[in-house]
């Protein structure tokens, strides 16, 4: 019986292995993004030829570490793929991310991609989203007001602390960590919290998963459209 850890990595192996020579490839954030990142510098080695947009800060990270080239959107206007976890994923491939902190610019990356694969382990799937908090950046100035908002929406959020600081994003925001128990229709949702002056952006990826790689005890399945 394989552990999480094992599950990430042959997850994470599978969707680098998808990568081919030429693709601009949006890479996400994570532990199990981790394990991809590795070893598309593997292949980077063996000559795959890629140029690569990192999702958070420790992505740039391990992508310079595992020696896999950088860009950015002032060189590039859209990408092949994207490859990225997710805390929660439904039947309908919506997702909940942002458990990590790097949701704005893992939304940003994904919706440039012409596919977007999401790699979990099995434990991430469920029924309805919304037992994972849902993580909503917000702006540091006022974050008290668009929290009041957000609770009239049925949410109760929580300011994030990270070491006993207030968490702040790569983008300079804070989030809010929203119980929303379950989330019945995440577009609906979706919107209204958009709609909320001094909100930046959700944890709610709707529409947007093309393929989900799922890691098993018994092995690696996937899920479509």
């Amino acid at each position: 019986m394989q552990n999480v850890d094992e599950l990430k990595k042959l997850v994470g192996e599978e969707a680098a292995n998808l990568v081919k020579d030429g693709m601009k490839v949006g890479l996400g954030s994570g532990s199990t993004v981790y394990w991809m990142v590795k070893r598309l510098g593997e292949r980077v080695q063996d000559g795959l030829n890629i140029t690569a947009i990192p999702t958070s800060n420790t992505t740039a990270k391990w992508a310079v570490e595992f020696g896999v080239p950088l860009t950015d959107f002032s060189k590039v206007q859209q990408l092949d793929i994207a490859i990225d976890g997710a805390d929660e994923v439904d039947k309908n491939l919506q997702l909940i991310k942002g458990g990590g902190g790097a949701l704005l610019r893992e939304k940003v990356v994904a919706a440039a991609a012409k596919e977007f694969i999401v790699i979990v382990d099995e434990s991430k799937l469920v029924s309805h989203l919304g037992a994972f908090p849902l993580a909503v950046e917000v702006t540091p100035f006022g974050w008290e007001i668009t929290s009041v908002s957000i609770a009239d929406l049925g949410g109760t959020p929580t300011l994030r602390h990270k070491d006993g600081e207030v968490f702040v994003t790569d983008n300079g925001n804070y989030i809010l960590d929203c119980s929303f128990n379950q989330i019945l229709d995440p577009e609906a949702l979706q919107k209204d919290l958009k709609m909320l002056v001094g909100v930046v952006e959700t944890g709610l990826f709707v529409g947007m998963a093309d393929k989900v790689i799922v890691g098993k005890a018994d092995g690696v399945s996937s899920i479509t459209k």
